[in-house]
């Protein structure tokens, strides 16, 4: 049965939180550090070594030796510099060990290792880590040990963000700023700050570790680059929510330990839709300790798997033919006294706050939809929106049939007079009760969702840092708020301005809002009719970054700069063609060593049994000689299309870097990358399994 687990004893254990830092702080000092986190104030030096001196001991206790300041680089993953706790060696021959407030609020890594797009030249090395103390501290206990991790912000010496954390916490400004702006107007003085709450949903895939090790191209790249489709793949309905297997749930079991004395609310876990893929999901958190939660479930499902003899899959799309992996990004925006902004009530339709909310969000989405797309944008997710498993590359609103007839009725005559409500659903079992449906039904094609309190962004890659999607949300429907403010703030008639409003945004906005089928083709021509951006790669995404359009709408919100966002622009080119670049090369090693030669051992092996039979008894071998010339036909075809893929790939590397090289990555590597794998896979079902050099789909995705 294995061990007993008491959750509520175990939560939190390893977290430095509130809870901790009142029971082992001084008053004046917890108090002090209370209001530098609800209020945004300076920590002073003082305060900040009892801080430290504290958090050190606490650590020590956990067994902690080492320190570290955990950041987000540009990378896509985390980074860490550990020090311990020593200082000195004392006269009697022991160590002293001391965390100073100094030590804790600032860190020094090196700047120029890290992707900065030229805000960094490799000779100017400095930048610096600064606390977020937003985000509690925590011990990780793994191989290494116990360290004391210390979530921060990572800049330059000259003040340019370098990482995902810190335009994540000016856009939470922002947001804050523009929400109670817009709270007053509607009477509210209580309410002091306004936070943004995110729940990311986390899909992956597990498989044997042992097999894994034998793709070279997962272990790469992190998917398949070659591969035949097994006889059965999700054609059956039959893995998702299915019975949890001994193997799978015995890992899900560790995972759910360790982040739970991280403070991770993982609450729900279940099999996904294709075979090895599952899910994992947390309680909504503020969006700032959302982010470092889910860094930390990525790792840890990384970590744990390893110890299970299983390798963790994070990339949007590891088989080819199999639905991807995405993260569901559930956003919403609360008071510090728990009012829910897009909490609709029970009559939407005479929530005029609701309302002015919902429009505003209409509107940030409908005039920054290219740039809400970009930033789900990766090399990755690229094999994945739009392949009638994941949402289009169309950005729309989904309302659902209330919210919809609400918009409807304010479109036609000004206002809303009505909500739908939701019906009785009687099952016709007496046994089992009738119960109250929703007014609405869900979408699951739509790319942002409205799901009765919260939007649900669907398009974010698996493997990517949910802070760049939430900095866009924070950031556009602060200037939405803005706005309306701007607006209603002069207005004589207060009641009679909002109406109007909400009728002008609704009316003006309506285009962006679809409930239907969003994999149709139908959707792709109208969606165009009403000129709604198809944008389908990462290369054609990254433009919005810096157009003029989003420069004006950060340095507004003093979120980005047009020199941070420049360079962001270089880096995801960079970072587009790198990850080609690598498959293409993995392709070319792949084919080289180990695909040629096995057909080559195959049709060796093929040709001596049918000149051994010849010679035997002279018998006719047309189907042996068959099957010898369709294999040397598509091993001819493998060469040809591997010796293009070298030409190709040789050009790619000698064009200097930006949009062209990245563009010439997509269109001319990617197709002759496609051109190789067309051969090999058909290859792999004619060449005995037992000369293939490498496991199956089916091998790694039924047998986990």
């Amino acid at each position: 049965m294995g061990d007993y687990v008491n959750v509520a004893e175990i939560f939190g254990e390893n977290v430095f939180n509130d809870a901790v830092m009142q029971a082992r702080l001084p008053k004046k000092v917890y108090k002090k550090l209370k209001d530098v986190i609800d209020e945004g104030r300076e920590l002073d030096l003082e305060t900040a070594d009892v801080v430290a001196h504290e958090m050190k001991e606490w650590a020590i206790e956990k067994g902690a030796t080492h320190y570290t300041h955990w950041f987000q680089p540009l990378t896509g993953v985390t980074a860490e510099k550990h020090d311990s706790f020593i200082t000195a060696p004392m006269e009697n021959g022991k160590v002293l060990m001391s965390f100073s407030g100094k030590e804790l609020i600032k860190g020094e890594p090196d700047a120029s290792s890290f992707p900065s797009g030229g805000l960094r030249a490799t000779f100017e090395a400095r930048g610096y880590t600064a606390w977020d103390c937003t985000s509690p501290a925590f011990v990780r206990q793994d191989a290494a040990g116990a360290t004391l991790c210390i979530p921060t912000a990572f800049c330059s010496y000259t003040g340019e963000a370098l990482d995902q954390k810190t335009p994540l916490l000016r856009s939470m400004e922002a947001i804050n700023e523009q929400s109670l702006r817009l709270l007053r107007l509607f009477g509210n003085t209580t309410s002091k700050k306004v936070t943004p709450s995110v729940g990311p949903e986390q899909e992956y895939f597990i498989v044997d570790r042992e097999k894994y090790l034998q793709r070279k191209d997962l272990i790469f790249t992190g998917r398949t680059l070659f591969g035949a489709m097994p006889p059965k793949g999700q054609e059956m309905d039959d893995h998702y929510f299915g019975a949890i297997r001994e193997r799978i749930a015995s890992f899900m079991k560790d995972v759910n330990v360790e982040l739970w004395k991280l403070g991770v609310t993982a609450k729900t876990q279940h099999n996904e839709v294709a075979p090895a893929q599952h899910e994992l999901a947390p309680i909504y958190g503020e969006a700032n300790v959302a982010v470092d939660h889910n860094q930390l479930v990525m790792e840890t499902l990384k970590k744990v798997a390893g110890r299970h003899g299983l390798q963790c899959l994070l990339h949007e799309k590891p088989f080819a033919g199999v639905n991807g992996s995405g993260k569901h990004n559930n956003w919403s925006i609360t008071t510090d006294d728990g009012i829910n902004l897009l909490e609709p009530g029970k009559t939407p339709h005479e929530n005029i706050q609701f309302l002015l909310v919902l429009t505003c969000v209409l509107k940030a989405v409908y005039i920054h939809a290219d740039l809400l797309r970009e930033s789900a944008a990766d090399v990755g997710n690229d094999h994945r929106l739009g392949a009638n498993e994941a949402p289009p590359a169309i950005l729309s609103v989904y309302l659902g049939e209330q919210l919809q007839d609400v918009l409807t009725q304010l479109i036609s005559t000004g206002e809303a007079t009505h909500s739908l409500t939701g019906q009785r659903l009687e099952t016709g079992v007496r046994t089992l009760p009738d119960f109250m449906k929703d007014a609405t039904d869900r979408n699951r094609t739509s790319p942002f969702a409205f799901t009765g309190n919260k939007f649900e962004f669907r398009m974010v890659g698996s493997q990517d840092s949910i802070a760049q999607p939430n900095v866009v949300l924070n950031t556009i429907v602060a200037e939405a708020f803005s706005e309306a403010c701007d607006v209603l703030e002069k207005a004589d008639d207060f009641n009679l301005a909002v109406h109007d409003l909400i009728k002008e945004y609704a009316t003006k906005y309506q285009d962006i809002v679809f409930n239907g089928d969003g994999y149709s083709d139908e959707w792709v021509a109208e969606a165009k009719r009403r000129g709604l951006p198809n944008i389908k790669s990462m290369v054609d995404a990254i433009p919005a970054l810096n157009a003029e359009k989003a420069v004006a709408l950060f340095e507004k919100f003093k979120v980005f700069t047009r020199a941070e966002l420049d360079s962001r622009v270089e880096i995801e080119y960079e970072t587009y063609a790198k990850e080609i670049n690598i498959e293409a090369k993995a392709m070319i090693d792949i084919a080289t060593k180990q695909i040629i030669p096995s057909v080559i051992k195959y049709t060796t092996v093929l040709a001596e049994s049918i000149t051994a039979v010849k010679n035997a008894c002279g018998a006719v071998v047309s189907t042996q000689e068959t099957i010898l010339r369709e294999v040397s036909s598509l091993l001819a075809d493998t060469k040809r299309a591997l010796d293009q893929l070298i030409e190709v790939t040789g050009k790619a590397g000698s064009m200097g870097e930006g949009r062209e090289q990245a563009v010439y990555y997509r269109d001319v590597v990617k197709t002759a990358m496609d051109e190789l794998r067309t051969p090999v896979d058909q290859l792999e079902m004619l060449v005995d399994k037992a000369m293939w050099p490498m496991p199956s789909y089916g091998d790694l995705i039924f047998e986990v």
